[in-house]
């Protein structure tokens, strides 16, 4: 599936979208340049599910929680991981094992010690948006109901 997202909106909105769609245990990948938009895509979905507080991107934390109307939600940045063993440090698992939605920005960085992800979602600088690119590897294609 890809979508032209014109602006910061657009990316929020379709975050928005998919608070309507994802099951209760899912683990997104986001991909993308710096600035193309990861953490916009998450605060829309976060927004959507009614979470009204201040949504950043968690570079220095590496993770950042949020409990929203008994649904956890954690969003994982792996940018400043120095090797993919730091996730074990951390207790990986722990939050996989999990009833929550994982969106994990730099995924790349953690090979080996990431779960499959049940959807990809690569946005990619073009024109003045973001080209929006989504894989889905569930067996009930989440996406068919965007």
């Amino acid at each position: 599936m890809q979508v032209y997202l014109a602006n910061t909106e657009a990316t929020e909105q379709f975050g928005a979208s998919l608070n309507k769609v994802l099951p209760k245990k899912c683990v997104i990948y986001l991909q993308g340049d710096l600035g193309a938009g990861k953490t916009t895509f998450v605060r829309g979905f976060l927004r959507a599910a009614g979470y009204n507080g201040t949504v950043k991107s968690p570079t220095y934390n590496l993770v950042e929680e949020y409990t929203i109307a008994q649904q956890t939600v954690f969003h994982f940045d792996l940018y400043r991981l120095s090797v993919p063993e730091e996730l074990e440090w951390i207790g990986i698992n722990d939050y996989f094992a999990q009833q929550s939605i994982c969106f994990i920005e730099w995924p790349d960085l953690g090979l080996g010690f990431l779960p499959q992800p049940d959807l990809i979602i690569a946005l990619i600088h073009q024109e003045q948006g973001r080209l929006l690119v989504i894989t889905d590897n569930t067996q009930n294609k989440i996406t068919s109901a965007l």
